[in-house]
């Protein structure tokens, strides 16, 4: 077989494995048509310019995963029997736990569900919502049953509802509060007010704080503050503010943004330690991936909704500049980051990687960042993603649930595992924010010298007569 066969056939099966997670590189850029082209690398992931198509099919396998995976029903937990007498209830009654422990009400679901609205709103295809509906219709109709559980038997925290009932922390209540008020945006599902009373009211004023008002917890300090909470809070206070109209909401989130950031961000690095302790300020930082994901998400989503004349919007819409470009910067070579974003020795992560290609891409599309610096980041990324998707839909090197810890060890050795459902939400965000960046009109995507270039249409014409 001569070379140019040779490769020709090398190309042909590598496109049959592009949408296998389990498929290795090396991987030839087919966007190259000269087979033979010296100058042309080979990748441990599918550098290619990101079809809409194939996108749209990794998200549907997202979204079908997710559907089987998440039963809505009633059981006793002791027989595992289905319950359908919602008339009079007993000690045992539970949701029925999913195969891979993707609990419906944790924070976790709530950004599967905004990732699901936004496949919907970049794909036409309103099958994305199906699974918000079933689960939203299925706490409509159990709640007052496990309320009357609640008052019958004082389960406390082993009541399924338990987080809609008596909220304890920000993370029973705000990423999953903002899902609620999005979808009755939207008009998906059926009106869960009750449901978004009780989170909302815990989010403005139930919440520990510091006495400058920034969001806080009391563990694992006394007085700690984490970066995950800008995620848990301030989509929540803004979505507060877009669905009343009232103002305090977004004063709220705004100063949370920037006294979070002024307590968590280094300017010198341009990335977010995870936490910060009232007793031990100056104490080490070490910088989680998925913390800073937390926190562009976050600034992200309430730029989405802040009015424009607020006087808050510029300053947040500065500091997520300067954590995009911190964070672009530390982009590994295979378009993934680091579960330690600064160590390029940790092990690359999944579900941060997906916020970061969410948060840039979207940047983009809202015109809050430059496509020609950004454009071929967000590509690089989404190329890293598409390899961790199954072809069952599972998502895999998704780091599991961490808490703020004080040593690299922890951090370094956290297990990773598919049935971490931190990483779904955000890489349907991921995917459907790359379809509308491929399809923005303002945008052209050229592939020049083996690389691809994001220009603005209005920038004028490139030469690259020198190049052959």
């Amino acid at each position: 077989m001569n070379t140019t066969k040779k490769l020709l056939a090398s190309v042909a099966a590598l496109t049959l494995l592009l949408g296998s997670a389990q498929a290795e590189g090396p991987y030839r850029n087919p966007d190259n048509k000269n087979l033979t082209d010296p100058g042309e690398g080979t990748y441990p992931v599918p550098y290619k310019m990101p079809v809409v198509s194939e996108i749209t099919e990794v998200l549907n396998r997202i979204r079908g995963y997710m559907d089987v995976s998440t039963p809505t029903r009633v059981v006793d937990k002791k027989t595992g029997n289905q319950i359908t007498d919602f008339s009079k209830p007993t000690r045992d009654a539970v949701f029925a736990p999913s195969s891979g422990d993707y609990g419906i009400m944790v924070y976790e679901m709530g950004v599967v569900h905004a990732g699901l609205f936004k496949a919907a709103e970049a794909t036409g295809d309103q099958r994305f919502t199906d699974m918000t509906k079933r689960h939203f219709q299925f706490f409509a109709d159990t709640l007052p049953y496990f309320r009357a559980q609640e008052q019958q038997f004082k389960l406390e925290r082993a009541n399924s509802f338990s987080r809609f009932l008596d909220p304890r922390a920000l993370d029973d209540s705000g990423s999953m509060c903002a899902a609620l008020m999005r979808a009755r945006a939207l008009k998906i599902g059926p009106d869960l007010s009750t449901m978004i009373a009780t989170c909302s009211d815990w989010v403005a004023n139930k919440q520990f704080r510091l006495p400058d008002g920034t969001m806080a917890r009391k563990r694992p300090q006394a007085v700690s503050l984490w970066g995950d909470d800008m995620y848990m809070s301030i989509p929540a206070l803004a979505e507060m503010g877009r669905m009343s109209g009232k103002r305090e909401y977004f004063d709220d989130a705004v100063k949370n943004t920037l006294q979070m950031s002024n307590y968590l961000f280094n300017p010198q690095l341009g990335i977010y330690t995870h936490g910060w302790h009232a007793n031990i300020p100056d104490a080490p930082r070490f910088y989680w991936a998925r913390a800073n994901g937390w926190a562009v998400l976050a600034m992200s989503d309430l730029l989405d909704v802040l009015p424009k004349d607020h006087p808050g919007y510029p300053k947040v819409l500065a500091q997520l500049r300067a954590s995009l470009k911190g964070i672009a910067e530390l982009q590994s070579g295979s378009g993934l980051w680091h579960q330690m974003i600064d160590r390029n020795d940790s092990y690359l992560e999944t579900s941060a990687s997906a916020m970061f290609v969410y948060v840039i891409a979207h940047a983009i599309n809202q015109g809050w960042i430059s496509p020609t610096t950004y454009g071929s980041v967000a590509q690089a990324g989404w190329t890293g993603l598409v390899s961790k998707v199954t072809a069952k839909g599972e998502i895999e090197g998704i780091c599991v649930g961490t808490t703020l810890a004080g040593d690299q060890t922890y951090y370094y050795h956290r297990p990773t595992s598919v049935n971490a459902l931190h990483g779904y939400g955000p890489t349907l965000l991921a995917g459907a924010e790359m379809i509308k960046l491929i399809k923005n009109p303002n945008i052209a995507v050229e592939h020049r010298v083996r690389t691809y270039h994001y220009m603005p249409k209005a920038a004028g014409q490139t030469d690259y007569r020198e190049h052959h």
